[in-house]
């Protein structure tokens, strides 16, 4: 710098006297004379050689100076640790929400023996779809038969009782009739002193008496009554086990199990013969985390997604949720209903429902390679503008496996290191790259 300054105060004191010489040879001659030719050439040749040499002293090493500083700053950031970053983004407003669930009959119900006796004949087997009313199979009951004629038989002998007793019960009445006439005939003698009072209190006591005899009658007649209308209904009874019977189909649907056989023995009420699903209607329940729970209403649509089926999709809708949460696990109990006119689904398959259900602040969303867990909580590593490395406390939301959510310690658009290794340290330099350059 002492040199170059030198050369440049040389150079105006060059400047100065050639100036001052100028203005000496225009003051020694008329103004109209002009310099001669040699003179300015030396002029020109001067400033030519001045020229090259403030070039040459003074912007070359200063350009050279800058080309080693940026060579070294080069160098510098080239041996910095080269890191491949990725923002944190904010996740979709709308959550596709997956869970797993097994598909059910909207209605089954098991076919039990309403009669004793053995299978005559079976119609029905696994697998067959039947209408209402159609018949499943026959079954034989000789006694039952037999208990009818019976039964008919009592009621025959109850009603001959009812006639009885109302036969006995006119008579009584009649005999009522009498004692009363010949109680009023004796008691106007009596007045007049023919007969005694004593006779008199005879005969209105024997008219009492069949009065009584009367009441107790028309009981006997009610009793009678009472036993023949029961006799009536036990034969009513056995002639409906007379029609159980004939088994039939309680409503329209696919026989899903077949517990018997042609000659096998079954007993009333304990007997399972068949079992029967509804099936161009199932569902599925859910159970929704306590996060979810309010996200989900009756009549939203859902997603129903069978693996087994190629992943095949099938459109259904949330029916009811029994609007409250479980506190075991606090889930919501929820039931999707699909149509299934087709019969492509069957009870029993599993599926995985997917519910569109919206976000009213949809966290931030990470790769979960970004993720450092240790002692003192999970935490990620932030390039700031400067390439300083930053690891920064997070709070972890779901995990979906290759992403995380992030609840809070983040701001959109944060760059985090992604597979941060040992040599990345807090407060170290790196080089950030982008995960599309790498």
């Amino acid at each position: 710098m002492t040199q170059l300054q030198s050369i440049e105060d040389q150079l105006r004191a060059e400047n100065e006297s050639l100036r001052r010489q100028l203005e000496e040879q225009k003051s020694g001659h008329p103004s109209n004379q002009k310099p001669s030719g040699w003179t300015g050439l030396v002029v020109f040749l001067l400033l030519v050689a001045l020229g090259a040499a403030g070039y040459y002293w003074g912007y070359l090493p200063r350009q050279k100076r800058e080309m080693v500083l940026a060579a070294e700053s080069q160098n510098q950031t080239d041996s910095l640790p080269v890191v491949t970053v990725t923002p944190a983004t904010r996740s979709a407003s709308t959550d596709s929400l997956v869970l797993p669930g097994n598909i059910q009959a909207v209605t089954e119900a098991p076919v039990l023996a309403r009669a004793s006796g053995y299978i005559k004949k079976r119609i029905a087997d696994i697998g067959d779809r039947v209408t209402e009313g159609q018949v499943l199979a026959e079954i034989e009951a000789p006694e039952l038969d037999q208990q009818i004629r019976q039964a008919k038989a009592a009621v025959e002998q109850a009603d001959a009782s009812v006639q009885q007793a109302d036969a006995s019960l006119q008579q009584a009445r009649s005999n009522e009739n009498l004692a009363h006439v010949t109680f009023d005939r004796f008691n106007k003698l009596a007045d007049k002193g023919v007969i005694s009072k004593q006779d008199n209190d005879t005969y209105r006591l024997q008219w009492a008496a069949q009065q009584s005899n009367v009441q107790a009658l028309e009981k006997a007649v009610n009793a009678a009554q009472s036993n023949a209308s029961a006799l009536q209904a036990n034969v009513a009874r056995l002639n409906d086990l007379l029609g159980y019977l004939t088994v039939r189909a309680p409503f329209a649907g696919v026989i899903t199990l077949r517990n018997v056989d042609t000659g096998v023995l079954v007993t009333e009420g304990t007997t399972l013969l068949y079992r029967i699903a509804q099936t161009d209607r199932l569902r599925t329940y859910l159970n929704l985390p306590q996060s979810d729970a309010d996200s989900v209403h009756v009549g939203q649509k859902a997603t129903l997604i069978v693996p087994d089926l190629g992943g095949r999709k099938f459109a259904g809708t949330v029916t009811r949720t029994s609007n409250s949460l479980d506190p075991s696990t606090r889930t919501l109990l929820t039931e999707v209903q699909v149509a299934n006119s087709g019969g492509i689904l069957m009870p029993g398959m599993y599926t995985q429902v997917d519910l569109a259900v919206p976000r009213r602040d949809p966290p931030l969303v990470v790769p979960g390679d970004t993720l450092v867990v240790r002692a003192n909580g999970p935490q990620v590593a932030v390039v700031g503008a400067d390439g300083t490395v930053h690891f920064q406390l997070v709070q972890l939301g779901r995990d979906f496996g290759d992403k995380l959510e992030i609840l809070s310690g983040l701001h959109e658009g944060d760059q985090l290191v992604v597979n941060p290794g040992d040599s990345i340290r807090e407060g170290a330099k790196v080089k950030a790259l982008s995960g599309k350059q790498k």
